[in-house]
This record gives C-alpha cells, sequence and structure tokens, in this order.
C-alpha cells in the first residue's frame, strides 16, 4: 500500500448536493423543490407553529387564570390524627430517649422529634399542625402555625400549644442590652421579614391613616353644617329682593329734560296735561 492508495472508509464521506447544475446532476431546473408553491421561492420558509391559517394551537387551548401568590408560605402538615397514631405506638417516648427531644417536663412534640418519627421530611420549611383526626394524648406541641380545629383538639385533650413567632426586626443578643457597644443592633442587620411583606404592612398603614383623616375631616365639614343656621328659600329671596331695591336708583324726575317721572311713581291727576297736549305746552301759554 502506497501514500496514494489511502482512502476513507466506506460510507464516512458523502459529497455535498450541487443544486440546479443542469439535469445530468440529478437536481437541475426546479432544484428538487418542486413546481411553484410558497416553498420553492427563496426565503420561503413556514415556522413550525404555523397551521395554514387556521386557529393556532395557543390560541384554542384556555388559559390558566388567576396568579401566584409570591407571598404563600410552604409549610410542612401533619395532622393530629398521625400524632395520636403515633403517641400510641410509643414512637415519642423512643425519640426521646434516643435524644431527639427535651426529657424533662410534660411529653413535648416539636418539629424534630416529628422528624425522628418520620411525620415530617425537612427542617428548612415551617410546620404547620392541621386538626384532621382525633387526639386523645396529653401532648405540648411547639409548631409555627396550628389550625383552630386543631388547637381546640390538643387543648381538649388536655395538652397546651406553643406557637413560633418571628421577630420582625432584629433582635439584641442575649445576655447583652442594647447600651453597651458590643449589644447595639448593626444599622446593616438583615430583618427576618421579607422586604416585600415590610412593605406591604407600609402600605397598609399609611391607607388606615388616610382613611382616618378622609373620617376626621368628613366628620368636621358636617358638624360645620349643622352648625349654620337654616334659612327658609322665601325668606332669602325676600332678602335679596330688598337689598336690589335699596341699592338701584330712582330713573326719570331731576333730569336734563324735566317732565318725566320716577319709575314706579304715578303722577297726581291734577298735574297732568290735557289730552292731545305736550307735557310743556300749558306752562308755555300761561307765560304768554
Amino acid at each position: 500500500m502506497k501514500l496514494h492508495d489511502l482512502r476513507p472508509a466506506d460510507g464516512s464521506r458523502k459529497a455535498r448536493t450541487r443544486v440546479g447544475r443542469g439535469i445530468a446532476a440529478g437536481k437541475g431546473k426546479t432544484a428538487g423543490r418542486g413546481t411553484k408553491g410558497q416553498k420553492a421561492r427563496a426565503g420561503g420558509s413556514i415556522p413550525p407553529w404555523f397551521e395554514g391559517g387556521q386557529t393556532p394551537l395557543h390560541m384554542r387551548i384556555p388559559k390558566l387564570r388567576g396568579f401566584t401568590n409570591r407571598f404563600k408560605v410552604d409549610y410542612e402538615v401533619v395532622n393530629v390524627g398521625a400524632i395520636e397514631a403515633v403517641a400510641q405506638r410509643g414512637a415519642f417516648a423512643l425519640a426521646v430517649a434516643a435524644g431527639d427531644g427535651p426529657t424533662a417536663g410534660p411529653m413535648t412534640v416539636n418539629q424534630d422529634i416529628l422528624r425522628a418519627v418520620g411525620l415530617v421530611r425537612t427542617l428548612r420549611k415551617p410546620l404547620k399542625i392541621l386538626g384532621n383526626g382525633d387526639l386523645a394524648t396529653s401532648l405540648f406541641v411547639v409548631a409555627d402555625a396550628f389550625t383552630a380545629s386543631a388547637r381546640r383538639k390538643i387543648e381538649a385533650a388536655g395538652g397546651s400549644v406553643n406557637v413560633l413567632e418571628v421577630p420582625a426586626t432584629p433582635m439584641v443578643a442575649l445576655g447583652l442590652t442594647g447600651d453597651t457597644d458590643g449589644g447595639a443592633v448593626p444599622k446593616n442587620a438583615t430583618p427576618r421579614i421579607g422586604k416585600h411583606a415590610l412593605a406591604r404592612t407600609a402600605a397598609i398603614a399609611r391607607t388606615a391613616a388616610l382613611a382616618a383623616a378622609t373620617a376626621a375631616a368628613r366628620d368636621e365639614r358636617a358638624a360645620a353644617a349643622a352648625a349654620k343656621p337654616v334659612r327658609s328659600t322665601a325668606a332669602a329671596r325676600a332678602e335679596k329682593a330688598a337689598a336690589l331695591a335699596a341699592a338701584k336708583p330712582a330713573k326719570g324726575g331731576g333730569g336734563a329734560k324735566g317732565g318725566g317721572t320716577a319709575k314706579g311713581v304715578v303722577p297726581d291727576k291734577a298735574n297732568r296735561p290735557a289730552a292731545g297736549t305736550k307735557p310743556g305746552a300749558a306752562d308755555s301759554t300761561a307765560g304768554a
């Protein structure tokens, strides 16, 4: 074998198809695109979601309504009936003896013990006790939240509940006071509550203050309206007419042309001129 005898393996390399190079090439004339049509044109590609003009799938199917609550708390939930079943078979006593819970005082059930007996999967989520089932064992249950029915059943069985509360602001460490340098809360300390929850609390407070101010202003206006004397419409019109009559001067008498009378004043019959004569004619005759 010589160098010029070297060839690639059969089928490993395939020559590029050259279209539009005559009939003999096999891909001449229409170049394998068929006769006319959208797909025979340059740039005539059709998107994969196009369905020929009919209503596409993303418009035919119903859409998901509602929204996702950003403030939803995802709990690890346990029913009181499951706690009662575990307590009846003595698993809580074994967990306490193994060192997974407190040994002094009444039987305490918390998230660590519930995880040890297999009722809770993780400690990363807060624990909530639900009221499904019956409870006859007196227990001291510690959790982040309780339903009303769960609290009622635990207390009816002679037990008690303790709700774990998360502080909304940073707190001073135990054994320190705020007056000392070591006990002061740093300014850049991150609060335990989310910023969105703080913003929502502030918005609720602003809304309540605005509502209180609006109610106070409305009561003030109502009190002022009640203290103002009420006059009848007829009396108000009579006062307005009298004021207009007193302010409007009389027309006629005393003018440059003379002979006139004030508006609304009837002249004396004795001083009236005869019919068919002008007001100044009688005076001129007497003077002659």
